[in-house]
């Protein structure tokens, strides 16, 4: 990687980052475009958090290069760190301070003057919906205040680029969805994020592409559509009415779609996943099927056809969910 290329926040070629006997991260190629939430995919000790440490200048790689907006982030580390800001997966601000008086303190530690320092924070408040504990000590918010109020202050100063590490871990739902809208809004300004995170829905519902990571290595990467199409044709979904009948489906199933068919944990449910074909699309291929079921008396009370989910990807790609075993769970520096 010779230059930096237009239109790219981050591009990275070989990335490497060794501790030991371990290879944390083992040659990993981004390219991260301006203006977009770039998801990294992974399960616990994947090597996640160990490649943004990297791009943030907090740790030296051992091989390859990376660049952020064209800055080398080993060369001009200072340029770097100029452009951009990160929340890690724990709280940074001071528990004993208000929520008030950490974004003032901040933000004069940015250059704010005082008056300006009082202003910015009081918008950032309002904005993430923590106006009314904004005098009540960190100490005494949620877990989703935690996350709103470190979130806020890593945007004191709009960074060009905004890593977010697994920002929603250990958060309720409803928590959860105040984050993703924050980060929705924080895009729309202009910021660029790259966002870690083990849960698939938040990649589906945040990310216009997707890097999935995996014992330090890209195994795929690219849009939620192509993710999705890269692992087959869609997945067929059917609840039958008579669980006695669950075998008699299945085979049918299996016969007419020359798929692999799940029995769910529901007993009356059953789901195979479609290949690319050249038996039709995926559509008349369900039609078929469900001709078929019908034509033998077996009763279908709900029938759908469906992209294969980023769940299915996942475990497609690497052959275990995002739930790490104890045998990738030690990523070092995470």
């Amino acid at each position: 990687m010779s230059q930096h290329t237009a239109g790219l926040a981050i591009e990275t070629a070989g990335l490497v980052k060794t501790f030991g006997e371990t290879r944390a991260v083992d040659g990993v190629d981004l390219a991260v475009p301006t203006g977009t939430v770039y998801g990294v995919l992974g399960p616990n000790g994947a090597g996640k958090t160990t490649t943004v440490k990297m791009l943030a200048t907090l740790l030296r790689p051992d091989g390859g290069q990376a660049h952020v907006f064209g800055h080398d982030v080993v060369r001009e580390a200072d340029a770097v760190r100029g452009l951009v800001s990160l929340t890690g997966q724990y709280a940074s601000v001071d528990e004993d301070l208000t929520g008030a008086e950490n974004l003032v303190l901040l933000a004069r530690l940015l250059g704010h003057a005082k008056k300006a320092a009082r202003e910015r924070a009081a918008q950032l408040l309002e904005a993430f919906g923590l106006t009314d504990a904004a005098s009540k000590q960190v100490k005494h918010y949620s877990g989703g205040m935690r996350r709103r109020i470190d979130i806020a202050a890593s945007i004191l100063s709009t960074p060009d680029l905004l890593f977010l590490d697994e920002p929603t871990t250990g958060l309720d739902p409803r928590s959860r969805n105040q984050v993703w809208d924050i980060v929705r809004a924080v895009v729309a300004q202009g910021t660029t994020v790259l966002l870690t995170t083990q849960y698939l829905d938040e990649a589906d519902q945040l990310a216009s592409r997707i890097a999935v990571i995996d014992h330090g290595k890209v195994i795929a990467e690219g849009t939620k559509g192509e993710l999705k199409a890269s692992v087959g044709a869609g997945s067929v979904h059917l609840r039958l009415r008579d669980a006695e009948q669950r075998p008699q489906a299945a085979e049918v199933l299996s016969r007419v779609l020359d798929a692999q068919v799940q029995h769910d944990p529901d007993p009356l449910a059953l789901t195979a996943r479609l290949a690319p074909s050249s038996g039709g699309t995926a559509a008349e291929q369900a039609a078929r099927a469900l001709s078929e079921l019908v034509g033998t008396g077996i009763t279908v009370d709900n029938f759908s056809l469906g992209q294969p989910s980023l769940d299915e990807v996942f475990l497609a790609l690497t052959g275990h969910d995002t739930q790490a075993d104890d045998a990738v769970k030690n990523e070092v520096a995470a």
